[in-house]
């Protein structure tokens, strides 16, 4: 939790029951612009990468990076917390750009494997599996595989 002084803004409080009312939905700082200019409620990038910052530091944004190329995603997760488990990974559709948390005990023997044998600490909250959700899946030539998550 940050120690900095946390102002209540008209902007913070927008930004927070918007988020509040899509949780474990991943987004942009360009989908919440967007959003917030759709509903008339202009709001700055600036302000939203700020209080994205904020939110994440109190532990109520998870942060994604998943490459380079691909903006960071934000997931409002508020009290809950649910992806310090240690089997939540996420997919990413390499068509559609989907982000997916991924929940599957049958990880956990490749964590421990990792371990065992590699003694490599893998981090969950890094891990993403790049293929084709089953929507993009299912319009491509490719067979498309269900993921029990």
């Amino acid at each position: 939790m940050s120690t900095r002084t946390q102002y209540k803004t008209k902007q913070r409080e927008a930004l927070f029951t918007y988020f509040a009312s899509i949780p474990g939905q991943h987004f942009t700082v360009n989908d919440v612009c967007a959003y917030f200019h759709a509903q008339g409620y202009p709001i700055g990038m600036t302000t939203v990468y700020r209080q994205l910052d904020r939110m994440v530091d109190e532990g109520l944004v998870n942060k994604y990076i998943i490459d380079a190329n691909t903006p960071a995603c934000y997931e409002y997760i508020g009290e809950a917390s649910h992806c310090t488990e240690e089997t939540c990974f996420h997919c990413k559709c390499e068509k559609c750009g989907a982000l997916i948390h991924l929940h599957c005990e049958e990880l956990e023997s490749i964590q421990a494997h990792l371990m065992e044998h590699h003694h490599f600490v893998l981090n969950p909250l890094r891990t993403v599996f790049y293929g084709l959700c089953e929507k993009c899946a299912s319009g491509s030539s490719q067979t498309p595989v269900r993921i029990h998550a």
